[in-house]
């Protein structure tokens, strides 16, 4: 199975959208308790809570019925794991390690973060996603998991997965036996794929001269015909992006977006409801989720590809943090996700409307909204302010 030179697509890729919550962490559950050679667990935010104790036990029963085990946390994300919790890795052969730890890696970036968040078990299936490991993320008694999505694959791509995973926890070094160490299990795992699908694999990586994802993104602006629906749970986009948004609504696209109602860093919700009015202006559709916390990012255009992962569509995401997402081609898939997404705007979601938003929107909160963003773009300055690409970074 070869890839198409020219968008990098690995066809013929079994499939499956799955929306957070219970139905993640149960998939994910299982394919690392099917596992039988491999396991690479790499993650934002690993939280020591009832959720992570869950994930841990089944990655240290993994590790004893001899199967090798990878777990790479961010160094920020991450900071509040105890050494009692990780000790236990440790001491039942996971291997584990952090991902630039605080003030004490080789090569120090301002605001660089390992921001992606996936799973790749023999390197035959692999799980792309948006969230994190911790309660938050999981349905608990009285407790709704923040929405989110991943998508679940079977095939070549999860081979280059495997590698990437290797090229990440060696802090990019390069390594000889790379083909030996992702070799695909023949074990075959049941993961209820819907969708036979072509993948290609996308990073941002700005220390390294990545920038696929947020090529991908100006793509969709400026390739789609019909529609583009864009789940975002931080969406502060450049002024590149926005030009992008407004040619395509020019040219007669329609732009749906789904944001959250409220967030877990409110200074945030203030300056993504700055642009709200830019938006309405150019004709754009704004859905409220009226959820808890909606924490997705996906996009799709028409109904003929899109693409999903860890990216927010921001400066953050776009050059400082490390992120991946897939971008999928195939129209029966990418139809039913869109069912799935107008569903979501029907049901959990309020339309904000131009004229109610212009009428609640006083000087006072105008003013709070512009001071808000203006404080987060200052912050976003500062984590890139200093950063520098390697001399020799490709990877």
């Amino acid at each position: 199975m070869t890839a198409d030179p020219a968008l990098d697509y690995f066809p013929n890729h079994k499939v499956r959208l799955l929306t957070g919550g219970e139905t993640f962490f149960s998939l994910l559950i299982q394919l690392i308790g099917q596992a039988q050679k491999s396991i690479h667990l790499q993650v934002y935010i690993y939280e020591a809570d009832e959720t992570g104790q869950l994930v841990a036990d089944a990655l240290i029963a993994a590790a004893k019925r001899g199967v090798d085990v990878y777990v790479l946390v961010d160094g920020y994300g991450s900071q509040r794991l105890k050494k009692s919790f990780t000790s236990r890795f440790d001491a039942h052969g996971v291997h584990f390690r952090v991902f630039e730890p605080l003030f004490k890696s080789k090569h120090f970036y301002i605001g660089r973060r390992m921001h992606q968040k996936l799973l790749v078990v023999d390197a035959r299936y692999a799980a792309v996603t948006g969230a994190n490991i911790g309660d938050r993320y999981n349905d608990k008694p009285g407790q709704p998991a923040w929405l989110d999505f991943a998508l679940c694959v079977e095939g070549r791509i999860a081979q280059k997965l495997c590698e990437l995973c290797w090229t990440m926890w060696k802090n990019f070094q390069r390594i000889r036996n790379m083909p030996e160490r992702c070799q695909p299990s023949v074990g075959r795992i049941n993961f209820g794929h819907e969708h036979s699908c072509a993948v290609r694999m996308r990073r941002n990586d700005w220390v390294r001269r990545k920038s696929e994802i947020t090529r991908t993104y100006r793509e969709i602006f400026q390739k789609a015909r019909e529609k583009v629906i864009l789940v975002s749970s931080y969406f502060l986009p450049g002024t590149t992006v926005r030009r992008d948004m407004t040619m395509a609504v020019k040219r007669g696209v329609k732009i749906q977006l789904v944001v959250c109602s409220r967030m877990d860093v409110p200074l945030v919700k203030d300056a993504e409801r700055s642009m709200y009015e830019w938006l309405l202006r150019h004709g754009m559709e704004i859905y409220e989720y009226t959820g808890d916390m909606l924490h997705g990012k996906l996009a799709t255009c028409d109904d003929e590809w899109m693409t999903i992962g860890s990216f927010n569509v921001n400066d953050l995401s776009a050059r400082v943090s490390v992120e991946l997402n897939l971008d999928v081609r195939g129209k029966a898939f990418v139809r039913q996700v869109i069912r799935e997404l107008t569903d979501l705007m029907d049901t959990h979601c309020l339309r904000v409307s131009a004229q109610e938003f212009a009428a609640k929107s006083t000087l006072v909160n105008r003013l709070f909204r512009w001071v808000a963003f203006k404080i987060l773009r200052f912050i976003f300055f500062l984590g890139t302010f200093y950063m520098k690409q390697e001399k020799y970074g490709k990877s």
